[in-house]
């Protein structure tokens, strides 16, 4: 059940007719003209922000000779890595009675449930034939008939997805493209439900139809630009669901497959405060909603008949600090998936005795995932284990048995020489803060190691803990690694999160300190030996940390980070502005929160001091975090530093280095596999520089 997806949302403008001319190019009344005075503004903000990116390209073609060979090295390294780690779990798949689809290397194949493979398969679809190599599948939905297949086909350098539609039969034919669609389902064996997406922005659900008289329609819209639109099936394949979701609430509504052309029904208005979704079960609707006390999620059931929250009874609530991490439907059975203090768990709820079983999953555990699409009917339930450093183990577990089976699959590396270790840091107002840490068994002297410290702490989503081959290596090498689960991420729920957005947003920053000094405490490295990585919103934390305490670390990697918070919270006409203010606030209509904000916003907070390095990669194109305020900060960052180095005259004063990477190519959300490998090789080359790190960098002579 998809019900925490990364959600964006929006709606037209309110003031759309200010901004729009007649068909024949006559401006309309109201049309406001811009001023010749803000027209050469703006052509003089183009001219700085081109001059500022060339300048900042031909920095780094500059710089990059410096860690070309070690980068090298890394990249030969990881990719010896992950041809030892990549091994065959097998594709997702979806079951249709004896027929199975699934994909492989950009292809879509069919075969029956007995022979999977994809040399006994007959290939349906293909991404290169159709004229999309650079593209990749990333959902496939199969009509109840199996007369039609809807694949959606996403690039690297895109947020947006196409979606093409194919006639099965013995010469599968494309029927239909539809581009920029984010989510889609199947109503009937020829009505297909899909979402249009524009500017990161989804608002608007149409119906389309493969008969005799083909047609598309608008079904639902939706106006407020705080909440995005997707489509669901339930499980049971009842009906579909129209989920409108901004950050603090939701409102669903019903198409009942059985009668694919009647207007949507609403199961419960939008409440602020109130979040939930929806799955359906033999005439009755199972909630997972926030509705209630306490504020975090549990499991609730209706009459389909009379849904409204008067209606909802409670089946099953969460325990204190306790994250719901997924929920699966089944028949008879319903799975849950939760996280307490750092631990996986495994909670099977049985309809008919109305019992609960929770089974503890292995300890080195971080991460899940449920296989796609599961059989709802099956007696037994799927899903993968990892750990940044374990690669993904498969597991089964039977309802009837009540045991859980670990999958015999292709031999992957066991990780024996890792230690796993669960912290508690005790942050400035008391509250305690989990920490996970990886190092090797073997290695001596941990304050001598280097440690590299992850934060994220936002949007109430988990630090990402699933298997990568660079933190593997960093293992191998003798690093230290840790995870820093602070208030705003969602690894003890609701509250979690709600304890570190808006006007707590200090709180991260004040837990991610607690946290480094427990591990520098406790002997897991020192400050000179210690760097800290963070993408995206991480960057905050991560840029508010170097302004407050840079003592603390000696360098820094970000991955497009949002770092100049102020500025694009006042710039409305950005797509997800509007959006973002359940999270930050609004500083356009509230002045104590614009000075909140100001307080601890990365690029507002630089001054002259002595700073760690910093490496930052960020994306041309990236629609999530503008550029300009990255240009900004690097350029507003190195000022700050060369203005103290030149105000101390102690003899051998340390100038960070401060370098900026811009990509031409990808996004923020994906890369492949090629693209993530060179990113990454970099910000380990510079790492190794920076924290004198002598292992990799081949030298003749010892290490300072």
């Amino acid at each position: 059940m998809v019900w925490n997806s990364c959600l964006w949302e929006g709606k037209p403008g309110t003031n759309q007719q200010f901004l729009m001319q007649s068909e024949d190019g006559v401006k309309q009344e109201g049309t406001k003209i811009p001023s010749k005075r803000k027209q050469n503004a703006s052509i003089t903000s183009d001219l700085l922000y081109k001059n500022l990116l060339k300048s900042e390209q031909e920095n780094w073609n500059d710089i990059s000779a410096r860690y070309k060979a070690m980068t090298k090295r890394i990249k030969e390294k990881l990719e010896e890595l992950h041809n030892k780690c990549t091994f065959s779990l097998g594709s997702p798949r979806i079951r249709f009675g004896e027929n199975v689809y699934f994909e492989e290397n950009g292809c879509v194949f069919l075969s029956k449930a007995d022979d999977v493979d994809e040399e006994n398969g007959d290939m349906l679809f293909s991404t290169e034939d159709l004229g999309f190599s650079d593209a990749f599948i990333q959902r496939i939905r199969i009509s109840p008939d199996q007369r039609y297949m809807a694949i959606s086909l996403k690039s690297e350098n895109s947020e947006e997805a196409t979606c093409v539609i194919i006639k099965l039969g013995h010469f599968p034919v494309v029927e239909k493209v539809i581009p920029s669609v984010f989510s889609f389902e199947w109503a009937a064996n020829d009505v297909l439900y899909y979402t249009s997406q524009k500017n990161l922005k989804c608002q608007n659900v149409f119906m389309t139809t493969f008969t005799n008289q083909k047609h598309t329609k608008l079904v639902y819209t939706e106006h407020d630009a705080r909440f995005f639109v997707d489509i669901y099936c339930t499980k049971d394949r009842r009906f579909l669901t129209i989920n409108s979701n901004s950050k603090t609430s939701s409102e669903v509504w019903l198409i009942d497959c059985r009668y694919p052309f009647k207007s949507p029904v609403l199961v419960q208005a939008r409440t602020k405060g109130v979040i939930y979704h929806v799955e359906h079960r033999n005439d009755e609707l199972y909630i997972l909603t926030t509705y209630g006390e306490p504020a975090e999620y549990k499991l609730m059931k209706a009459p389909v008949a009379a849904s409204g929250k008067e209606n909802w009874q409670l089946v099953y609530a969460l325990e204190k600090k306790t994250k719901l991490v997924d929920l699966e439907m089944f028949s008879d059975h319903c799975i849950m998936f939760l996280k307490n203090a750092g631990h996986l768990y495994l909670n099977a709820i049985s309809f008919f005795s109305h019992s609960v079983q929770s089974i503890k999953l292995p300890t080195w555990a971080c991460e899940f995932e449920l296989e796609s699409q599961p059989e709802h009917t099956t007696s037994t339930c799927y899903f993968q284990l990892t750990s940044p450093v374990h690669p993904p183990k498969r597991f089964a577990y039977s309802f009837k048995e009540n045991n859980l089976i670990e999958q015999a699959v292709q031999e992957v590396p066991i990780i024996t020489n890792c230690h796993t270790t669960r912290l508690l840091a005790k942050s400035k107002d008391e509250t305690l803060v989990p920490i996970t840490v990886f190092h090797n068994m073997n290695s001596k002297e941990l304050h001598r190691k280097p440690l590299l410290v992850h934060v994220y702490g936002a949007y109430g989503i988990d630090l990402n803990m699933s298997f990568k081959e660079d933190k593997l290596m960093l293992i191998e090498e003798g690093w230290i690694l840790a995870y820093c689960h602070v208030r705003g991420g969602g690894e003890l729920g609701l509250t979690w999160h709600k304890d570190g957005c808006q006007h707590n947003k200090l709180k991260g920053l004040h837990d991610l300190k607690a946290c480094i000094m427990l591990l520098h405490e406790l002997g897991f490295s020192q400050p000179k030996y210690t760097a800290l990585a963070a993408a995206s919103a991480g960057g905050i934390l991560a840029g508010a940390l170097c302004n407050t305490a840079p003592e603390l670390i000696r360098a820094m990697v970000l991955q497009a980070p949002f770092v100049d918070v102020l500025n694009t919270m006042m710039k409305t006409h950005l797509p997800l502005t509007i959006e973002e203010q359940e999270e930050w606030g609004n500083p356009l209509a509230d002045e104590k929160c614009m000075k909140y904000i100001k307080s601890y916003c990365p690029y507002q907070n630089i001054k002259p001091q002595c700073y760690p390095s910093v490496f930052i990669t960020a994306y041309e194109n990236d629609q999530r975090v503008p550029l300009t305020g990255v240009l900004r900060y690097v350029r507003k960052l190195r000022k700050a530093a060369l203005d103290h180095a030149s105000r101390t005259s102690e003899k051998g004063n340390w100038v960070p280095n401060i370098i900026l990477d811009i990509q031409a190519s990808g996004s923020h959300c994906d890369s492949s596999w090629e693209d993530s490998l060179n990113e990454v090789a970099r910000h380990l080359a510079f790492l190794n520089k920076e924290l004198e790190v002598c292992h990799l960098q081949h030298h003749s002579k010892p290490c300072k």
